[in-house]
């Protein structure tokens, strides 16, 4: 991929100003060869990944492969969201690797491998289902790969946690958008990023929003 650089001037990026959130501090969010505005996206995405990374440490700080488990899909969901806000893609070479790596990860910590692999087919097969009956109208590929991905991540309920998490979220963020007249009824929205944060959220809350939902039936 290569290192980084400006991508108005096209000039490589020094280590030195490509320190997380503080060169971007320092260079009062321009670029020192061409002083062009640098996006805030970058500093904000620093900043997220950053606080995700500190609290998989809070949390799972006696596991560091649980924490190094946690930092890799944090990664992956990151880019994931970004690419699906910006140009509604869910990148193949992202999230096939990504589900292999995974699996060998919760394989490792204990994580039974029928129960990944039961997770990731319901996970692929409902978006799976979806692209079949819809003929690709409702949603793309690139989301049953995702949905693969979710389930070999999160394992069984887990799985089931985060789909609906997403779908309700969505559905809210939708409703609110119709309503500013942002966006249209027949207007394509990027599901990737409320599944993308969904499986995070799962990841730390997915077992206490089980536990507070069987509770609520006992």
């Amino acid at each position: 991929m290569g290192r980084s650089y400006c991508p108005k001037c096209q000039k490589q990026i020094a280590w030195y100003d490509n320190v997380p959130i503080f060169s971007y501090i320092f260079l009062l969010g321009r670029c020192r060869h061409c002083r062009q505005r640098i996006s805030i996206q970058y500093p904000l995405v620093e900043l997220v990944a950053g606080c995700l990374f500190l609290f998989s440490f809070l949390v799972h700080g006696d596991s560091l492969l649980m924490v190094a488990r946690d930092c890799f899909i944090i990664s992956v969901m990151i880019i994931v969201f970004i690419y699906d806000l910006r140009w509604f893609l869910i990148l193949d070479k992202v999230t096939l690797p990504a589900s292999l790596l995974v699996f060998l990860f919760n394989l490792y910590l204990g994580m039974s491998w029928q129960n990944l692999l039961i997770s990731g087919i319901i996970g692929g097969s409902f978006f799976l289902l979806q692209f079949l009956v819809s003929k690709g109208k409702w949603i793309g590929g690139g989301d049953v790969r995702l949905g693969l991905l979710m389930g070999l991540a999160l394992g069984w309920p887990g799985i089931l946690v985060a789909l609906l998490m997403a779908y309700i979220i969505g559905s809210i963020v939708g409703v609110f958008l119709l309503l500013l007249k942002k966006k249209k009824w027949n207007s394509e929205v990027p599901l990737g990023i409320f599944l993308s944060a969904a499986t995070v959220a799962t990841l730390f809350f997915g077992d206490y929003i089980i536990n507070w939902y069987l509770s609520l039936l006992i």
